[in-house]
C-alpha cells in the first residue's frame, strides 16, 4: 500500500475522476462513472490516471473491465499556489488493455485492447474480438462501437473467399419469427 503524498493523490484523483462523468459508456446515460481497481496512479501535470489490477468502469447498466484502464483528460491552464499543477478538464479518452470486456444487458464484447474516445462516444476494441448477443456470436479483429447510438462495425484481418481471419458470425433465428412465418 502506498501512503506517502496521500493528500495530493486524493486531491488529484478527485479532480481527474470527476471529469469522466460526462462520458457515455452506457447508452444514453447521464449517470456517473464509478471506477475501481487494485491500484490508482495519478499524474496531475499530464492529466492522467492509471487504474491497475482488475480495473472496472461502471455507468448505469454498462461495464468496461480490463487489467489496466488509462484515463486521459484535457489539459487546461496551470494553477498556482501550494498545490500547483495542471487544471484538468473533460475526459478525452480511456484506454483499456489486458482481457478487455464491455458488457451491457444485451451484449458482451471481449478483446485484447480497447480505446474509448469521448468526443465521438466510440469504443474501439482490437485483437481477437468476440461479440455475443443472446446466442448470436460475431468474431473479428477490430470492432468500432458507438455507445450512444448502439451502431458499430467489425473488421477481420483478411479478405477473400476461404481466407482465415475474415469476420465471422453465427446467428440464430428467433423462435417468434419462425412461428409467425408458419401462420
Amino acid at each position: 500500500m502506498r501512503t506517502k503524498l496521500i493528500f495530493p493523490i486524493v486531491a488529484a484523483a478527485l479532480t481527474l475522476a470527476a471529469a469522466p462523468a460526462t462520458a457515455q459508456l452506457a447508452r444514453n446515460s447521464d449517470a456517473p462513472i464509478d471506477m475501481t481497481a487494485d491500484e490508482l496512479e495519478v499524474t496531475n501535470n499530464a492529466c492522467t490516471a492509471i487504474w491497475r489490477g482488475n480495473a472496472e468502469a461502471l455507468q448505469g447498466d454498462s461495464r468496461l473491465r480490463a487489467q489496466v484502464l488509462r484515463i486521459f483528460n484535457a489539459k487546461g491552464a496551470a494553477t498556482g499556489g501550494a498545490q500547483a499543477g495542471a487544471n484538468c478538464g473533460e475526459l478525452e479518452r480511456l484506454e483499456a488493455e489486458g482481457q478487455v470486456y464491455y458488457v451491457t444487458p444485451n451484449q458482451r464484447v471481449r478483446a485484447n485492447n480497447g480505446v474509448y474516445v469521448a468526443a465521438t462516444e466510440t469504443l474501439t476494441m482490437t485483437g481477437d474480438v468476440v461479440a455475443v448477443q443472446g446466442q448470436n456470436v460475431l468474431r473479428g479483429t477490430k470492432m468500432v462501437f458507438n455507445t450512444r447510438t448502439g451502431e458499430g462495425n467489425m473488421v477481420g484481418q483478411a479478405s477473400g473467399k476461404n481466407a482465415q481471419g475474415r469476420v465471422r458470425g453465427v446467428f440464430y433465428p428467433s423462435k417468434k419469427t419462425n412461428d409467425q412465418a408458419r401462420r
